[in-house]
């Protein structure tokens, strides 16, 4: 069974056409051979390398995908995935929050309200890029991501379940 880490980095932004709220930092998976996310958005992380703990993993994880080093961040639980396909694996699942002016990353853009790629980490594995909250369940996604996220961006602390898959779709979640 593969363990990996994925996190959820959130700031704070202000809209000038409404209320305040958060984005998100997400990638999307294009540029990796035979990736069981292409073609999704998710969050940042990776596998787990002998010997490390799921922080350890986590942190440098987040730290060569965008170049930010986190210092305040809150493990939210475990997700078992289950498939028929790929590998099952054990997602320990991280929310953090940064400052907006922390690192040099991209900003809201005023024409076209879209988020800006990040300048600050070129990634390896997709694109990074800044998601306003309200539109990240829009986005092409693992169909469980979404249970766990909900609860993730309403900010609950504890989230665990079990996802299974035949292929690429979610047949129950527990």
């Amino acid at each position: 069974m593969k363990k990996a880490t994925l996190c959820y980095i959130r700031r704070a932004r202000a809209d000038e056409n409404g209320p305040a709220g958060y984005e998100y930092l997400m990638l999307y998976r294009d540029r990796k051979k035979d990736d069981p996310n292409e073609g999704k958005w998710i969050g940042v992380g990776g596998k787990f390398e002998p010997g490390e703990t799921p922080d350890e993993c986590m942190l440098r994880e987040v730290r060569e995908e965008t170049g930010i080093v986190l210092t305040d961040y809150h493990f939210c639980g475990v997700i078992h995935f289950i498939s028929d396909t790929w590998e099952d694996e054990d997602m320990y699942l991280y929310r953090a929050e940064i400052e907006a002016d922390s690192a040099e990353m991209g900003a809201d853009s005023a024409e076209t309200g879209a988020a800006e790629t990040l300048p600050a980490a070129e990634c390896s594995e997709g694109e990074l890029r800044w998601i306003p909250g309200e539109q990240i369940m829009d986005l092409p996604m693992w169909e469980g991501d979404r249970l766990f996220l909900k609860p993730l961006i309403e900010g609950q602390e504890k989230i665990s379940m079990t996802l299974h898959y035949e292929g690429d779709k979610l047949i129950s979640a527990e």
